[in-house]
């Protein structure tokens, strides 16, 4: 039967090998066989996928190898797997997965050499993976460095330390008296490092509110910090010492004008009249008493008698 139909199985070997040359070609080069590393991150009862390579410090830390095998050459074969992740630790395992975590913030480059056993293969097919990790510090606390009361009218400087790894992306806004605004925004700051500084000036007294919100590429973190402004008390001193300066000099013109008459009739009053009493005789013996008067201004002295005629003794 063979003899009979030799172009069927030329045909039957030409569809063959084929197919057993395209099962053979990624089992010679691991490497060209698609796959990818995925990094999740656990944070309480949260899970996140870190795929943009930025992971958080000390937060527990499982990649996992996934190995894009859509015509199943791989089904037989037995894997190893050596993780390299790039601070002096190697893990090693049959596993395509590994949990570690960060104890550091920094950049680091995470190998990953995949070993695949054959039974019809030797010796074993090796590829290497690679992925660049940004590591983070996860925004933890936001800490005001600063009084918690503040002067109205008054310019106020309100320093925090952040606790995380920047750029970070800060968003503030002011409540008079804690009352929740939704229509109000908040202003949004970037922060290339870990102290943030804030110039405001309180229009009012009694307590506010500061809602402050803090992101990075990893973490959030949202607080709110109670804020008592007072009111300012050198310009209540300074009112009190106007008012006080103006009514002393109210009744100091009030004094001077009520006593100007009074000086006036003691300067009337300062001049003094002296009498004398002269007796004169005339030429027909007969004397007479002769009264004169004189003026005599304040401070002057004049001569109580005065020798007016001859001069007569008895």
């Amino acid at each position: 039967m063979d003899r009979d139909h030799p172009p069927w199985m030329l045909l039957h070997l030409l569809m063959v090998l084929p197919a057993v040359a395209g099962s053979a070609g990624p089992l010679t080069h691991l490497e060209n066989v698609a796959g990818k590393l995925v990094f999740y991150q656990t944070q309480g009862n949260a899970t996140y996928v870190r795929d943009a390579g930025e992971l958080a410090s000390h937060v527990p830390t499982e990649t996992m190898f996934e190995l894009f095998d859509p015509q199943r050459n791989f089904s037989t074969a037995k894997f190893t797997y050596t993780w390299d992740l790039g601070n002096g630790e190697v893990i090693k395992g049959s596993e395509p997965v590994v949990r570690y975590l960060y104890p550091q913030s920094g950049n680091y480059t995470l190998r990953l050499k995949v070993g695949a056993n054959m039974p019809q293969y030797a010796p074993p097919i090796t590829g290497v993976y690679s992925k660049d990790v940004q590591v983070l510090d996860a925004i933890k606390n936001i800490e005001l460095a600063g009084p918690a009361d503040y002067t109205v009218s008054q310019g106020s400087s309100l320093a925090f330390h952040v606790d995380g790894s920047p750029p970070m992306w800060v968003c503030w806004r002011f409540l008079t008296s804690c009352l929740p605004d939704v229509a109000a925004g908040c202003t949004l700051t970037m922060l290339y490092e870990n102290t943030l500084e804030l110039n405001h000036t309180f229009t009012s007294t009694g307590l506010h509110c500061l809602d402050i919100s803090v992101r990075n590429d990893i973490s959030q973190l949202q607080t709110s910090f109670s804020l008592y402004v007072r009111r300012n008390d050198h310009t209540h001193l300074l009112f009190i010492l106007t008012c006080a300066a103006v009514l002393v000099a109210t009744f100091s013109f009030i004094l001077v004008v009520a006593c100007r008459p009074w000086k006036q009739n003691a300067s009337q009053v300062a001049a003094s009249s002296n009498a004398a009493f002269v007796k004169d005789r005339d030429a027909g013996g007969e004397s007479d008493v002769v009264v004169t008067f004189s003026s005599v201004e304040k401070g002057e002295r004049e001569r109580l008698l005065l020798q007016l005629g001859p001069q007569y003794s008895s």
